[in-house]
Parts: structure tokens; sequence; C-alpha cells
């Protein structure tokens, strides 16, 4: 058995794992990033890159590309049918990205690989990660590449290998959480009655609706369903745009992409365990309400990039203990905000929902609450 050695091995070529690629390649750092499928996936759950990561994301010299190829949307309403409960205004935020940033994950994915290609580094594929064994300050892994078993000696392993992490679980890392049931998302072309400029999240008391803009007359739609479809078509997604959407109606006239999917509400006991680093959907997974997940963990990318270049440098794993608590922190508190937030959407009693929307609206009414908002929405602190 051939056995080839790195510095950093990163498991999972999603948006996180490309994200900490290009960081380490920027530095210098020895690694290599795996991923199990044969190529990358041409459908997306994620749709939004918000503020703060584009500020983030210039670090690492894509930020330009996204824009180029996404839509500029400078709002965020809360409305039940048709009555507006809170308006989010991007355009208060300070710095130059004032507004939510419309491209689908798989564009996304396309423009990281190409600015890590640029840099010299291809995604190895398919490789599969199997087992770990400790050696020494480091790791032995057991990897399958082709149905030959290849084993590779790494210092640091990390796991951004999405919800169902193999490296956590190898790790024997706890993920303790809950769930919200099944999703539905569609991407669809239809006639739709609120401007393009705004991202909309429904509440319902039969579950969140959200719709947003992805071209022109193109929409994405995501909607708690108790008994999703696997295979969403018109007639799923326009039932559920009429029960929970304005009432002054949209046409769906075809469904571009639609699937199932179910939605957790988990935070992984630790984002550090001796050299053993988590990011992403392998640390935290949490309502889409808002946007924050492919968010949440490319800012974790970024963080992660830097303490590992440092680490390596100076074989001094502080900064490793550094990323785990700040962004364990930062998980833990966008965690808190979507599940209230998801919890305030589906309020089933009148009482409590006509009490939920009155004072929406009398926050709504500050300028200085809209500001929070619109910053913690897009990501500040």
């Amino acid at each position: 058995m051939s056995t080839i050695s790195t510095q950093v091995l990163i498991v999972g070529a999603g948006p996180a794992g490309l994200a900490t690629a290009i960081g380490l390649a920027q530095k210098g750092v020895d690694f290599r990033i795996i991923d199990a499928l044969p190529e990358a996936q041409n459908t997306s759950r994620a749709a939004v890159v918000h503020a703060a990561t584009l500020e983030n994301l210039e670090m690492l010299g894509v930020a330009g590309d996204l824009l180029a190829r996404g839509i500029k949307v400078p709002n965020f309403r809360i409305r039940d049918r048709d009555d507006v409960l809170l308006h989010i205004d991007f355009t208060v935020l300070p710095g130059k990205y004032r507004h939510a940033l419309m491209i689908p994950q798989d564009e996304t994915e396309a423009i990281l690989t190409n600015r890590l290609r640029v840099l010299g580094h291809e995604v190895m594929r398919p490789v599969e990660f199997r087992r770990f064994d400790r050696v020494g300050d480091g790791f032995r892994i057991a990897l399958d590449m082709a149905g030959d078993e290849v084993s590779l000696d790494c210092r640091y392993l990390v796991g951004s290998d999405g919800m169902r992490s193999a490296v956590r679980d190898a790790g024997e890392i706890g993920f303790p959480g809950k769930t919200y049931g099944s999703f539905m998302l569609a991407d669809v072309r239809m006639q739709w009655p609120i401007a393009s400029d705004e991202v909309t999240l429904y509440f319902s008391e039969a579950g969140t609706l959200v719709v947003a803009p992805m071209s022109e007359r193109r929409y994405r739609v995501v909607a708690q369903h108790p008994d999703a479809p696997a295979e969403p078509d018109l007639a799923d997604v326009q039932a559920i745009l009429d029960a929970r959407g304005p009432r002054s109606g949209a046409r769906v006239e075809e469904v571009l992409w639609g699937s199932r999917f179910h939605v957790h509400h988990k935070l992984s006991e630790t984002f550090h365990d001796r050299r053993l680093l988590l990011v992403g959907d392998a640390a935290h997974v949490h309502s889409p309400a808002g946007g924050q997940g492919m968010n949440l963990g490319l800012r974790d990318a970024v963080a992660l990039a830097e303490a590992l270049s440092v680490a390596t440098d100076t074989q001094n794993d502080e900064p490793l203990q550094r990323y785990d608590g700040s962004r364990r922190a930062a998980a833990r508190e966008v965690l808190g905000r979507t599940d209230r937030l998801t919890q305030l959407a589906t309020l089933k009693s009148p009482v409590l929902r006509w009490t939920r929307n009155r004072l929406l609206r009398m926050v709504g009414a500050s300028d200085a609450a809209r500001r929070r908002f619109a910053a913690m929405l897009a990501g500040f602190s």
C-alpha cells in the first residue's frame, strides 16, 4: 500500500473546504483536498452570500468574480401574506457591500474551484476518507482511491465533509441537536408580484416560506413541509405559494429543479480536538431562515486557514484553540437566532401571531433596530 504525506488534509470540497484550501494555498501551506464525489454537484441549496462574507472572501481573491455572477439584492422583508412585518434595508450597512448577493451554490463552488486551480491546486476526486489512526502528533489516514487503499500521513486533519461528517464521527466528536423536519426546495420561473430587489421570508403557521430572486423571472423557493415531495412539481410549488405567499398571487410557469431535504439544529461539541478540526456543516447545521448556513461556513474557513497557517509556521496549536473558541461561539449565536426566528415564524395561536406581528411592526419603526437587524443578518457582530 502506497503512502503519501502532507501537512494538512482537507476532507470535503464544498464551499467551506474549498475556501480553507484557497486560504492555505495563498499562505504557501502544504495541503491536499479530497472529495468522495467524482465531480462537483451541479445542484445547490445555498443561494445567498451576505456582506460580511463578501468582505472575508476578498481575502481569498474571489469576491469580484462572485459579484460579477450574482444578483445584488438590497432588501429583506418578513411578511405575513400581504402584510409587511419588518423591512431590513441592507443599504444602511457600513462598508462597500450594502446588499445580499444571490448566487447558486454550484456557481459559488465553481468560482472557488477555479481560484484554487489558478493557485496551482486541484481537488483529488473521487477519494473517500475511511478512517484514521493517531500517530505521534499527527494522523495516518486510510483513503479509498478508485478501489485502492492508500495511506496518507498528515499533521492536521480538517473535516469539511458536511452534516454526516465521517471525519467528525471517526474522531468521536458529539453532534447533539434536533430536527425541524422536511423542507421543499425548488428553483422556478414564475410571475411574482413582488419586486426582484427583495428576499422575502413569509411567516405561516404551516411553516416558513422563503422566496428569493435568482435572475430574471427565476426564483428560489424554500418551504417547510411536513411531507415534502422528493421531486416537487409545478402543482406542489404553486400550492405552497397560494397557501403562504401573497394573496395578490404568483403564477409558477416552470420548475427548473427541486428536491426535499431535512433541516437539523446541531452544534459540534468542539471544532478542534488534538489537530482534528471541523469547519462548515461538519461543525454546525441550522434552519435556513436568514440564509446563514453557507455564510457561516465560509467565514469559518477564512479563520481556519489563517489559524492553520500560523500553527504550521510556529508549531504552536494555540491559534487552533482560538479558532475553536471564536467560531464555535459565532455558530452558537447564529443557531440561537435562527432557531428563535423559526419558532417565531411558525406560531399557531392566533393571539400569539397577532402579538408577534404587532411587536415586529413596532420594532420595524425604529431606525436603530432596523440597522441592528441588517448588521446581524449580513453577518456582522
